[in-house]
């Protein structure tokens, strides 16, 4: 019976040791919680770090604990965590992806033991795992880990999930092994992130640093379609309601209405993290008091900062920085009676969470950059009873769905100080308005919900990752084929050119047939049972020079030329190319803004090529024209095609689908082949799928009924047909 098999950095426990003996608590935070029901059930098992460095002979006492709660220990010394842990994933990744590169560290012996603790990551899923398993891999330690597993185990369903932001391709590119990481992610077969700009921004360095082909979110690598989509987390909604109605919460919120009076009070709890924007805020604070004095003695800011990693230069830096800023706002403004800031440098338990949640007027949370911020969500299920203001930052992921938050840019001071005072003066009614619809938003989409689309989009994925393979052509299929081929006496085969014949080139007329193709197509011609026909977008002129000596007919220009063997060619009546000058005109002011482009010019078609121009800069400009076309295209009868680097603009009276059908008309053959690689062929897959056999080339998406991946596997298939 298969199983589900979750990996991240660290297990869902916290193991102590104290004389000798090790005790495990059970780790409340939202991603524990909410992998709960997974890992816990059957034999479903997560694997992760102990969270301590562990003795050779106590390893053995730690797994058989472990095992009682479905937990399996891969076990760091203090070197890996030193270069693995502290280093590249705090030093190296967690700067750059916080977009904070300047306080990036590339440490050769860092990557290298980032390398070897993702490996023995591996080692301890592959003794683990079974066929048929799912494994769900967490976060930014472990980006070699998916592709690592898949090297091993090929067919196993993998999923992927960052907590962490993706910056941006020029962010991104400043990591020395940037392809070995977006290599290590493309292991899995979906990746899911917090947000969308998250998954933009992954695409976008994929596509720029590695040779994969994308299409809508899906990313074509090495015959694999890895799926990139967004899955915003949610928290454990049901449990921050519940604590807040219970009676040991209650009794220590009365104890604050107590101390605190009428004071309103704004509460910040944050990691100790220079992402977080601890600094700005305490600016921003200090703000408010300064132009806004009637608030003292009337607010009071609630800070709490969990300490991490105060030892490392930065983090010690700002924790001294948060110190003197504390300490001189307490100093300059403070009365008898009343202290502006509470700062705690600590952790809290849940029940005083809850309790400063519920009884908090404003809840300030403003990172420099966040993956998602789950205190938001906390904040707003806590708040049961009395209403409050949420001041949410943009630069957060939540901010995507906590729309009904007081948004701000945590840069920008005076917006923020100018939100506090805004949630300061707001309208009882306008607070339970806005909370009513912040808290329909986290009740309904929680950490539940959260791993429940995750794992219905990874099982859905893969299934149509199985039904892609068994259209694939493989030996199976070839062999069909060619017993069909053999057992017919009259044959068709319509063979596009670019993409399916030959490879693309950066310039179009370098790509000329060579010797195996001309060998190839001479000998299936050379068969009487055969009729081979080039099917292209090409001009008339290239395809007579190319393939005239053959005994093959031709079809040019998207069928506004054909040509049978041994005659001359005839041209499609009652076209026009009238149209040309206006369009040319368009198509000449785009070639003028982006360096590499050109223009092709044939009798009823115009083409802009981009194929020499700088990766992105392409596409950008492509689908600027054809949104800015669409109109002129239309009131003309033109028709938009875009291709493989170009995109085609041409009369609406002709494609490769209607040319088919004309050839094929009063025409008896009993066995048809067509082949094509890209959007102008899929008119003629539409139009003869039911009495052919139809192939896309590159591509399992398409109207065709199979699909073969490159050009080396069409000369393949035919030269088994000429056999």
């Amino acid at each position: 019976m298969s199983k589900t098999i979750i990996i991240s950095n660290r297990l869902p426990v916290k193991i102590t040791q104290q004389n000798n003996e090790y005790e495990l608590q059970v780790s409340e935070g939202g991603l524990a919680t909410g992998l709960g029901s997974i890992y816990k059930e059957g034999d479903n098992i997560w694997i992760g770090w102990c969270g301590l460095d562990v003795p050779k002979e106590d390893e053995s006492r730690i797994i058989n604990e472990l095992e009682k709660e479905n937990l399996a220990p891969v076990f760091l010394t203090e070197d890996e965590i030193k270069l693995y842990y502290e280093g590249f994933s705090n030093e190296t990744l967690w700067p750059v992806f916080h977009y904070m590169s300047t306080y990036a560290q590339y440490d050769e012996s860092y990557w290298e033991s980032y390398k070897q603790v993702n490996e023995k990551f591996r080692d301890a899923v592959i003794a683990l795992a079974q066929p048929g398993d799912i494994i769900w891999i967490h976060d930014y330690q472990l980006l070699l880990l998916p592709q690592l597993i898949r090297e091993k185990l090929p067919d196993t369903t993998i999923g992927f999930f960052q907590h962490i932001p993706f910056p941006s391709f020029e962010l991104f590119r400043l990591i020395p092994w940037r392809a070995e990481l977006l290599n290590g992610m493309l292991g899995a077969d979906l990746i899911g992130f917090h947000t969308y700009d998250d998954v933009r921004h992954f695409t976008s360095s994929a596509t720029r640093v590695l040779p994969v082909q994308t299409n809508a979110n899906t990313i074509h690598q090495d015959d694999r379609n890895i799926t990139i989509d967004a899955f915003p987390m949610g928290i454990d909604a049901k449990k921050f309601d519940a604590l807040s109605k219970t009676e040991e919460v209650r009794l220590i919120n009365d104890n604050y209405n107590e101390i605190l009076g009428d004071t309103k009070i704004i509460l910040s709890i944050d990691r100790l993290d220079y992402s977080k924007g601890i600094v700005q805020r305490l600016l921003a604070f200090e703000k408010v008091l300064i132009e806004h004095p009637e608030y003292i003695g009337k607010i009071s800011l609630h800070m709490i900062v969990v300490p991490s990693r105060d030892t490392i230069p930065q983090y010690r830096d700002l924790r001294d920085d948060i110190d003197k800023l504390v300490g001189n706002i307490n100093s300059r403004f403070r009365t008898s009676a009343w202290h502006p800031i509470h700062y705690f440098y600590r952790s809290f338990p849940i029940t005083e969470l809850s309790a400063l949640y519920n009884r908090a007027n404003i809840c300030l949370v403003t990172p420099m950059r966040d993956g998602m911020n789950l205190v938001s969500k906390e904040y707003v299920a806590s708040k049961t009873n009395e209403p409050g203001v949420l001041i949410l930052s943009e630069m957060a992921g939540a901010s995507k769905e906590l729309i009904e938050a007081i948004i701000i840019n945590p840069n920008n001071l005076a917006e923020m100080s100018n939100a506090i005072v805004q949630a300061l003066e707001m309208g009882k009614e306008e607070q339970q308005t806005r909370m009513l619809s912040l808290r329909q938003t986290v009740l309904k989409f929680d950490i539940n919900h959260w791993v429940k689309i995750f794992m219905d989009q990874l099982k859905e994925v893969k299934e149509l990752e199985k039904s892609r393979y068994a259209r694939h052509v493989n030996k199976i299929l070839l062999a069909e084929f060619e017993t069909k081929f053999d057992q017919s006496k009259k044959r068709a085969l319509f063979l596009d050119y670019d993409g399916t014949l030959v490879g693309f080139k950066a310039n179009i007329d370098e790509a000329s047939p060579d010797a195996e193709l001309y060998a190839t197509i001479n000998k299936l011609a050379s068969d009487d049972r055969n009729q081979v026909i080039i099917i292209s977008g090409r001009k008339h002129e290239t395809l007579d020079q190319w393939f005239s000596h053959l005994n093959v007919d031709l079809i040019a220009e998207h069928g506004a030329w054909k040509k049978t063997s041994g005659e001359s060619w005839e041209e499609t009546p009652n076209l026009t190319d009238r149209w040309k000058p206006s369009v040319r005109a368009m198509l000449e002011s785009y070639c003028d803004r982006t360096p590499g482009s050109a223009i092709e010019e044939k009798r009823y078609s115009l083409a802009w090529h981009y194929r020499k121009v700088e990766e992105g800069l392409g596409e950008l400009r492509a689908n600027e024209l054809i949104s800015n076309m669409r109109y002129l295209t239309r009131e003309k009868s033109l028709q938009l095609l875009p291709g493989n680097k170009v995109v085609e603009i041409k009369n609406a009276e002709i494609n490769k689908g209607k040319a088919a059908l004309e050839y094929l008309y009063k025409k008896e053959f009993d066995f048809i082949l067509a082949m094509g690689d890209d959007h102008t062929d899929e008119d003629i897959f539409t139009a003869i799928n039911d009495a052919a056999i139809t192939i896309k080339v590159g591509s399992s998406v398409s109207e065709a009924n199979y699909y073969l991946r490159n050009v080396q596997e069409v000369r393949n298939l035919l030269y088994h047909l000429c056999r």
